[in-house]
């Protein structure tokens, strides 16, 4: 009796050549970062992809290109998809984004000057402000958001919109790099 014929093998952006979705580990170790991340379901592998960056289109487009031979490609996969960002996926992405938080044990006018920095920022542009801290020393981070909101309230919305995208895209970097790193725990939220 002859051999059954082989299932058709998927296609699109899933499944591209040459990659294969992480087996699972036979000695019962649980794999972490990007290794979970490339075994996980699609489902769950986007609701990740949302804790870095809010855009379900955005994360649709990173978890289809999955499996990443490492996080250099993960990030860079994440960029171009940030880079495509439509104005409806920026604005969906932004409305998950939360205002910055003070460090601990900063003055009550400091949130005072916080509040209302972000109060004009809002009314000028419709949105939260956005900024990437990872580079900057904590003790530093609220005069860099200050100085950031001040700077970038006199933009024009179309430049703003530029360098708000930009600033997603960086947060999104971070958090992937955070979240999927070989020692990562890729925390689903």
């Amino acid at each position: 009796m002859p051999d059954p014929p082989e299932p058709p093998k998927p296609s699109g952006p899933s499944a591209l050549p040459e990659q294969t979705r992480s087996a699972p580990d036979p000695t019962g170790h649980r794999p972490s970062g990007l290794d979970r991340f490339n075994g996980m379901p699609a489902d769950e592998a986007e609701r990740a992809l949302l804790a870095c960056c809010g855009s379900h289109h955005w994360a649709r487009r990173v978890a289809a290109h999955r499996p990443y031979p490492d996080l250099e490609s993960l990030l860079a996969a994440a960029d171009e998809a940030a880079y495509d960002l439509a104005p409806g996926d920026l604005a969906e992405a932004l409305a998950c984004e939360s205002l910055t938080l003070l460090p601990e044990g900063a003055y009550s006018a400091a949130h005072t000057a916080l509040s209302a920095a972000h109060a004009a920022y809002e009314s000028r542009f419709g949105h939260v402000f956005v900024i990437c801290l990872d580079d900057t020393a904590p003790e530093e981070s609220l005069d860099q958001v200050l100085a950031g909101i001040r700077s970038r309230l006199t933009n024009d919305p179309d430049e703003e919109r530029i360098l708000t995208a930009e600033e997603l895209r960086r947060l999104a970097r971070g958090r992937l790099t955070r979240s999927f790193s070989p020692t990562g725990n890729c925390a689903v939220s």
